[in-house]
Parts: structure tokens; C-alpha cells; sequence
């Protein structure tokens, strides 16, 4: 039976796939620990209390990265070069989502709308990136090799998502409100397309490797459409709502270390 725990344990046993999989995840992480970096360096006078916040969600992102590498290294496997096809945080910026690279690499100060647009395009990404981590928590949560590790970071990312809420709500009273919706819109109509593209650019090179039969490969990509269908016709909603947290200045202190993964 195909499904979504069968599929990934049969990704998790082959060393090819598996070294394919923590590559792209590594990438992904550490280019978001940069630009989160980046952001912090630059935060606008104004909202200098924003600044370590900022540079925690950075801090994860790259802690995230070094877990990857690390399973990785547990398995005596190197990272491969990442297929641009499947690099999901390249094709966001060339999408125009979230603030450009050449812009985070100029050393003058952000405006508070580009804080703005920063929060909203994190909020988008983290609605994904904790419903992905949610299910491998729920499959493979108690994994005695990546158990742990899904664990650590299912929970970091449930936090950034929070900290985009509380932030974003913050802005919104502050008179932003029409703002945030408008590049939320934005942000989840484009992502939901680069998801599409990624996972079946992700699912035709791990068919590659791991031999799928044309039919398998056929009712996956299916799925991977099905999926885009309904957050074209209205998932996507899910990704601009906003509500105050539960967990309140989820990101207020330092990272959490992983010493025995890292």
C-alpha cells in the first residue's frame, strides 16, 4: 500500500535516496539560517527589539542544517549537490517571495515593510514547513535513528510559526494590516505552485533512484497534483489566517543546542 509513512521508510532505507533527501534539507535549512542572519543584521532602528528574535529563528534554521549533515554522517554518507530543480528556497526569491538576496546582501538598514513582507513570507513557509514535520513526527517520531532528531526540529518549527502569528498580529495593530494580507495572498499563491514543482522535481529524482515503475511514479505525481488542485481552490487559505498563539515569544531566547547530533 503507497502511503505517506511506506513511501518515506522506503527513502530512509536506501543510502542513496536517503543522502539525496538530508541534502536538500540541509541546503534549504542553511540558506534560510543565512537570510534570517542577514535580516537581523539589518532590522530597522525602530524595531531593534525584533533584531534577537530574528537571529533565533536564524540560529534553528542553521542548527537544522548541522542535524541533517549529521544524520548524514551517522550513516557514513556525504551531502550531494543539490538538483536547482528541487532548491525550493531559490525558486521562492526567483518568484519574487520574501526579500531578494541582493537586497539582504547590501549593508543598509531595512524599512519596516520589508520586516513586513519578511514575516509573511515566513509565515507561509512555516505553515508548510510545520505540516511537513508534523507528519514525519507522527511516522517516525519514535525512530531510533531520526527519531530524535524529528522531534527537535518539529518543535523549532512550530515555534517560528507561532513567533510569525504574534509578530505579524503586532504589525497589524500597528496599522499594517491591509499590508500583511495583500503579500500573505501573494506569498501562499506563490508557494503553493513552487511546492507543486519541487515535490514533483523531488519525487522524479527519487524515482530515478530507487527504480519506481512508471506506474508508481504516475499515481504520485497524481497526488502531488490533487494537492495542488485543492490549495489552488482554497487550501491555501489556511497559510494567511492569523491568531494569537498559545505559546507567546516562542523565539525570546537563546536556541535550543543538539549536542548529541551536531
Amino acid at each position: 500500500m503507497l502511503s505517506a509513512r511506506s513511501l518515506f521508510q522506503e527513502i530512509l532505507d536506501n543510502d542513496a535516496s536517503f543522502r539525496l533527501f538530508c541534502s536538500i534539507a540541509a541546503s534549504g535549512e542553511s540558506q534560510g539560517g543565512w537570510e534570517n542572519g542577514r535580516i537581523a543584521a539589518l532590522v530597522p532602528r525602530s524595531e531593534a527589539a525584533l533584531a534577537p528574535k530574528i537571529a533565533r529563528h536564524g540560529a534553528d534554521e542553521d542548527k537544522h542544517g548541522r542535524i541533517f549533515g549529521a544524520l548524514l554522517r551517522k550513516r557514513g554518507l556525504r551531502p550531494v549537490d543539490v538538483p536547482p530543480d528541487t532548491d525550493y528556497t531559490m525558486l521562492l526569491e526567483r518568484h519574487g517571495i520574501g526579500l531578494a538576496h541582493e537586497r539582504l546582501k547590501a549593508d543598509r538598514p531595512l524599512t519596516v515593510q520589508d520586516i513586513v513582507t519578511y514575516l509573511a513570507h515566513s509565515r507561509v513557509t512555516e505553515q508548510r514547513a510545520c505540516e511537513q514535520m508534523e507528519l514525519l513526527r507522527r511516522h517516525f517520531g519514535d525512530h531510533p535513528d531520526i527519531g530524535r532528531a524529528v522531534r527537535m526540529i518539529a518543535h523549532d518549527e512550530d515555534n517560528h510559526l507561532a513567533y510569525c502569528h504574534e509578530e505579524l498580529l503586532r504589525f497589524a495593530r500597528a496599522g499594517h494590516g491591509r499590508a500583511i494580507q495583500r503579500t500573505l495572498r501573494a506569498c501562499a499563491l506563490a508557494e503553493i505552485r513552487v511546492y507543486r514543482d519541487v515535490s514533483l522535481a523531488v519525487m522524479a529524482h527519487m524515482g530515478r533512484t530507487l527504480g519506481w515503475s512508471k506506474a508508481r511514479s504516475a499515481v504520485l505525481t497524481a497526488a502531488i497534483h490533487a494537492l495542488y488542485a485543492y490549495e489552488r481552490l482554497g487550501g491555501w487559505r489556511r497559510m494567511v489566517s492569523l491568531r494569537m498563539p498559545e505559546h507567546r515569544d516562542a523565539l525570546g531566547g537563546p536556541a535550543t543546542p543538539a549536542p548529541e547530533l551536531v
